[in-house]
């Protein structure tokens, strides 16, 4: 989840929490909350494609077998995706009904005046 605040210099920044509620990451400060929340935009981005930089020292381990060194490969950016084709159309199921009944076709609304207020032999005023 990610929480947006003002700072004690009146600055916006915002926080990665885990689900847990643990602080994982704290922003930059960003002069207006527009821009803080284009940050937010930027990270939930790059987050998935980011590449690990082992930037650290090497430490021995401890313990009683060191584990062999694993060569750190660093690779430059992927490149972008190509463009997916457009999707084939999909097929029209077969129907299982009766064709519908032929429209009128003289151009005239039902509504006309001359059907709605037309007298019926059927109808009681109350």
């Amino acid at each position: 989840m990610f929480e947006l605040f003002i700072d004690e210099d009146t600055s916006f920044r915002f926080r990665l929490k885990a689900p847990d509620g643990t602080v994982v990451a704290v922003s930059r400060s960003f002069p207006d909350k527009r821009a803080a929340v284009c940050g937010i935009s930027d990270v939930r981005e790059y987050a998935g494609m980011g590449l690990i930089t082992d930037l650290c020292p090497e430490v021995p381990l401890r313990g009683p077998a060191a584990a062999p060194q694993v060569p750190v490969v660093r690779q430059p950016n992927p490149a972008p995706m190509p463009p997916k084709p457009p999707m084939p159309p999909l097929p029209v199921p077969p129907r299982h009904h009766k064709p519908l009944p032929q429209r009128d076709r003289s151009g005239h609304p039902w509504h006309t005046p001359a059907l709605v207020d037309a007298p019926r032999a059927d109808l009681v005023e109350a």
